[in-house]
């Protein structure tokens, strides 16, 4: 096969592992990703399950896949957050903000994308893990930024990163934000400023501070 040839083959691959992936994901959001079968899948896409297992070798693989695509949405908007223009204390506000409000419309608005999400943190998806570390990095390049500016005070970007997630932990993670959803707590927008401060006052590392008595 000429490098044409194998290109647009590569091509035709992609694409109708794209349409596979939307169309498992319309599915799991009508009746649930448990409920959907690959028979399921392959009937909406007027093909044979044995074609959909050339693509994906298990229907767990296109869970992971949809998983995935809607995670990777969550992790370009806020890229795209940080590479915009802008102190670094809006950056961060906008990042934090903006991945509750799409992680409510994934997530919670929608309760049987919902179910997926659960299993996948509770069955521990190696996804799950890759999509933390991301946001991670994308909120220790905002501070890392803000730090460079003299907006923040310095210190150890990563550490400050993951305490500013920790602390925002509630607003963004599925589960948190169902069962937290009727509680009293601070808004999200309260609790960043609540770290804005924090990062503008500048904090100790912690593992070098002294032990609380007891």
């Amino acid at each position: 096969m000429s490098v044409v040839g194998a290109s647009a083959q590569s091509a035709r691959e992609t694409e109708q592992r794209e349409k596979i992936i939307a169309t498992a994901e319309r599915l799991f959001r009508e009746i649930g990703f448990q409920k959907t079968t690959v028979a399921d899948i392959a009937r909406e896409l007027r093909m044979s399950p044995a074609n959909v297992y050339r693509f994906f070798s298990a229907k767990s693989e296109i869970n992971a896949a949809v998983a995935r695509q809607l995670m990777s949405e969550v992790e370009q908007a806020a890229q795209g957050i940080v590479r915009g223009s802008g102190p670094a204390e809006e950056r961060l506000r906008a990042l934090i903000l903006s991945n509750e409000a799409m992680n409510a419309e994934r997530y919670v608005v929608d309760r049987k994308l919902h179910d997926m999400v659960e299993a996948a943190i509770v069955e521990n998806w190696p996804i799950i893990s890759d999509h933390i570390d991301r946001i991670d990095a994308a909120i220790e390049e905002i501070i890392r930024s803000g730090m460079e500016s003299g907006e923040f005070a310095r210190g150890d970007a990563l550490l400050a990163a993951r305490l500013v997630h920790g602390a925002c932990i509630r607003y963004c993670h599925p589960r948190l934000m169902v069962e937290c959803a009727d509680r009293p707590t601070p808004t999200s927008a309260q609790m960043v400023e609540f770290c804005i401060a924090a990062l503008r006052a500048g904090f100790r590392d912690l593992d070098s501070a002294p032990a609380l008595p007891g």
